[in-house]
């Protein structure tokens, strides 16, 4: 973060002049490519001179190899070890070389599994809760939520919002009501997209079985599929879909 502000002239303390160099001794993450190369190119803009690994040897990397483990075993030699990082098959690995090193004790566990080291032999004692939390304006969520998603869903593809009132003898009480929200006005053949929505899901309606349209999640269900069909077919993207069903 703080180069980045560096490379955008953004930082209140620290300023780079030209002629100066950046070394970049590690390799973006997958999928964050663009970020790393706008903050390459900020420092190349003002004149910096930036070295990566794609030039010169310098990647270095933060996950040690096997003899740099069986070094660190050497140095400290622990009492216990448990493996913290990587996925199951790294710290299955490190805690073999851990083994073959002369540690008897050695513990593998997940997150939010509570440890005992002492006293007595090391082990699993009791969970805790745990997994990744986030920001969300002035609350605490669980990233499990999906508001997350559900967020880059309507940001990707819009809404449809779909309202209909049904009789006892399931007929329409009055014509239904579609919003847009997100989405385009007009297809690519001039149609207007609100129209495309309202025919999909009165026609849907219609074709069910009349004791069929006496169940409002089966019509919501019919609606949302038949409309968000016909806009895959008129805009090549499915919006979300929500259907609002009144019985009256």
């Amino acid at each position: 973060a703080a180069l980045s502000r560096i490379a955008q002239d953004d930082h209140p303390e620290v300023a780079f002049s030209r002629g100066d160099r950046v070394i970049f001794s590690s390799r973006a993450i997958p999928g964050n490519e663009k970020a790393v190369t706008r903050v390459i190119n900020g420092l190349v803009a003002q004149g910096i001179e930036v070295i990566t690994d794609r030039t010169h040897l310098v990647h270095v990397s933060g996950h040690p190899r096997i003899q740099e483990l069986r070094d660190m075993i050497g140095w400290v030699r622990p009492q216990i070890l448990i493996p913290v990082h990587g996925e199951p098959l790294h710290m299955s690995e490190h805690a073999e070389v851990a083994r073959r090193a002369g540690i008897d004790k050695v513990v593998l566990c997940r997150d939010g599994e509570l440890i005992r080291l002492a006293p007595g032999a090391p082990g699993k004692i009791d969970e805790v809760p745990a997994g990744r939390l986030y920001r969300d304006g002035s609350l605490i969520v669980s990233a499990e939520e999906r508001t997350v998603a559900d967020r880059c869903r309507l940001g990707f593809a819009g809404m449809v919002s779909v309202a209909l009132a049904v009789s006892e003898r399931g007929d329409l009480s009055c014509e239904p009501q579609v919003r847009l929200i997100g989405v385009p006005e007009i297809d690519g053949l001039g149609q207007r997209i609100e129209e495309i929505a309202y025919d999909a899901a009165v026609e849907a309606f219609e074709s069910m079985p009349r004791g069929r349209r006496r169940d409002p999640e089966a019509v919501a269900e019919a609606i949302r599929s038949a409309v968000r069909a016909a806009l895959g077919a008129a805009w090549s993207k499915k919006p979300t879909c929500h259907v609002h069903v009144l019985e009256v």
